[in-house]
């Protein structure tokens, strides 16, 4: 389980250095879990009680609109928090669904064990503090890319950016992520291999 942790420390450590205590903290709060393939983390009309780290494997973030299509709002590409953020942070019910799209490793924090950590972690405010402006900072920059970019520009700068999403996750999720039909997306890459 070792492995867990130290994607972990590493993961942070692009961010801020983590002492020792506070890894010791993260030690006993975050709890390894092993993830099936198309096991569904999180579903809408509740309240998210975990803050997930992925350390191996894909997983998206999606909600049903009301024509009650799915819709794909996040892929991980690689190591990284993934969670229903806001609503996680807020304690509010989700509307968002976390499945796992391969198998998973994760590590997971309860609200209740983030919180009281935050008492007593020398790093933990500054790291939520820079997460949260990163998180803000992708979604302002994929909104500006779904106003602003083709979905063959889209498509390419994904390609180019997150080629593991390419690989690893379905067609229908990457077409949704993307904002196209599935149809749209079969036709941009083979206009791409030919």
């Amino acid at each position: 389980m070792q492995h867990y942790y130290d994607t972990l420390f590493e993961y942070i450590c692009q961010i801020i250095e983590i002492p020792e205590q506070d890894r010791a903290q993260c030690r006993l709060t975050f709890k390894p879990l092993w993830v099936a393939k198309d096991t569904m983390l999180e579903t809408a009309g509740k309240i998210p009680v975990y803050h997930n780290f992925i350390v191996s494997g894909f997983m998206r973030k999606f909600y049903i609109n009301d024509k009650g299509e799915e819709v794909t709002v996040d892929l991980n590409n690689g190591p990284r928090f993934f969670t229903s953020y806001y609503h996680f942070v807020k304690q509010t019910v989700s509307n968002e669904y976390l499945q796992c799209i391969t198998d998973c490793e994760l590590l997971r924090i309860t609200y209740d064990d983030a919180q009281s950590t935050a008492q007593t972690s020398l790093t933990q405010k500054d790291y939520t503090i820079r997460l949260f402006h990163q998180i803000q900072e992708e979604y302002t920059q994929r909104m500006d890319d779904l106003a602003n970019l083709t979905a063959e520009q889209r498509y390419l700068k994904l390609m180019k950016n997150s080629p593991a999403i390419i690989k690893n996750a379905p067609l229908k999720y990457v077409a949704s992520y993307l904002g196209i039909k599935p149809e749209s997306l079969s036709r941009i890459r083979r206009e791409i291999i030919s």
